[in-house]
């Protein structure tokens, strides 16, 4: 039976990839102001259970390094359906990751903690967002809900 695929040939369409980048195993030490106090660990938790009321199943991955960032994109064809990213500093310049988010052909929407339109002006560009079917930005870790909501209508 081929992966994404139940007994009866229905597809699943409930795999979520919840990729944090850069600095993101930091939260909870950095800025409470922009970040909030909740950690890594503690966000992963919250953003399961929300995909799991949603009937979605989320896998995470983090990391500092960009061409592990990038690597991961490249696996997840065939192991996700959909993608949410927060690649932290890198999505206002790494086109690496814009062109590996190309390549999985998924579904994304990315995502980011603080309102960075309202932040210094580098942080107001993103390489990513016309890849995304949305951005959600300034609204915490509720930002990773809405951003669950937005793929599961997207994948029904």
């Amino acid at each position: 039976m081929a992966a994404g695929i139940t007994g009866v040939g229905r597809i699943l369409n409930n795999r979520i990839a919840v990729m944090h980048g850069v600095n993101l195993d930091q939260l909870g030490q950095r800025d409470p102001a922009h970040y909030g106090s909740m950690d890594l660990a503690a966000l992963e938790r919250q953003i399961g259970q929300w995909a799991q009321g949603l009937g979605l199943s989320a896998r995470f991955f983090q990391t500092n390094h960009e061409g592990v960032f990038v690597e991961h994109l490249h696996g997840l064809r065939g192991l996700a359906d959909a993608v949410i990213l927060n690649p932290g500093a890198w999505t206002h310049y790494a086109y690496a990751i814009r062109d590996a988010l190309e390549l999985t052909g998924l579904p994304a929407v990315e995502v980011h903690l603080s309102a960075v339109d309202r932040r210094e002006d580098w942080r107001r560009r993103s390489v990513i967002s016309e890849l995304c079917v949305a951005t959600v930005s300034g609204k915490g870790p509720d930002g990773y809900r809405e951003a669950l909501e937005i793929l599961s209508k997207e994948l029904t």
